[in-house]
């Protein structure tokens, strides 16, 4: 049976390159993406081109038995801290898959820049509102099609945290305690779900080659993203891949096991 998964934060970045790493293993995804700019922050998002690229390019690799994914992938531009907008992704996934197998919450923003008490208001909404709000939404409407599926099943529900989530980054506290909250929120899951076969775990990435470690670099005043890689023992930044890796072999049904963990994927960052 093909697994379904509905990816979040699809147009770019580890989004992206999860939805291209599913469909490699073989399989369908609904990839999610607002597909415009929030006016609340101050850098530019993903766009519906780039969500079509994502998709045109998931469908034209080989899948891992040579065959192509083709009609396998599919976009919805949707807001991802809309429970109306998420549940028709998830709708989606089940009238034309036949059923969802893991809820992926990519999608994020950073803003900052500035002491948390300097930080405006709309700016601090839109960061605990996408980075926390989002996968709490996306947990809201994935779980209940998850536990859908007939027993036994291999559910996940999987989150991106981040090293901000366990390590103070100074003019970054909203983004640092949006991240620590997904963090407690899949180890709440996690209990919650219990022996039902649907699992809730995160990764946590470190500095990544993604708009959001540029706009990161630009709120320190940086000219570069050079000083944020040197942060890692790995001395790189690294690769949207990398981190999609880990949350494809989570999403799948080897990780059985794992169950309320946040996993480091950061170049040794959180040593």
């Amino acid at each position: 049976m093909t697994r379904v998964a509905v990816v979040t934060g699809a147009a770019r970045g580890i989004g992206a390159a999860t939805v291209r790493g599913l469909a490699a293993a073989g399989w369908s995804v609904v990839a999610v993406d607002r597909g415009s700019d929030d006016p609340r922050l101050p850098y530019a998002l993903g766009t519906t081109d780039q969500l079509r690229e994502v998709v045109a390019s998931a469908q034209a690799a080989p899948g891992p038995d040579g065959g192509s994914p083709e009609q396998r992938v599919i976009a919805h531009v949707a807001d991802t801290t809309d429970e109306p907008a998420l549940a028709e992704a998830v709708a989606i996934a089940e009238d034309r898959f036949g059923g969802l197998d893991a809820m992926v919450a990519v999608a994020g923003v950073i803003a900052g820049g500035v002491p948390l008490w300097e930080m405006p208001a709309d700016q601090l909404e839109a960061v605990l509102g996408v980075d926390l709000g989002g996968p709490i939404a996306a947990a809201r409407v994935g779980i209940p099609a998850l536990l859908r599926r007939p027993t036994p099943r291999s559910g996940r529900f999987l989150a991106v945290a981040s090293a901000a989530a366990t390590r103070g980054l100074p003019l970054l506290s909203a983004y640092g305690a949006a991240k620590a909250g997904v963090a407690g929120l899949v180890r709440g899951l996690a209990a919650e779900l219990g022996d039902s076969g649907v699992t809730a775990n995160a990764v946590s990435p470190g500095s990544t080659a993604t708009a959001l470690v540029e706009e990161s670099a630009r709120l320190y005043g940086l000219d570069d993203t050079k000083s944020l890689a040197d942060h890692q023992p790995v001395k790189r930044l690294l690769a949207p891949e990398e981190v999609a890796a880990a949350l494809v072999w989570l999403a799948g049904p080897d990780s059985s096991a794992l169950t309320g963990a946040v996993i480091p994927v950061d170049g040794g960052l959180s040593l």
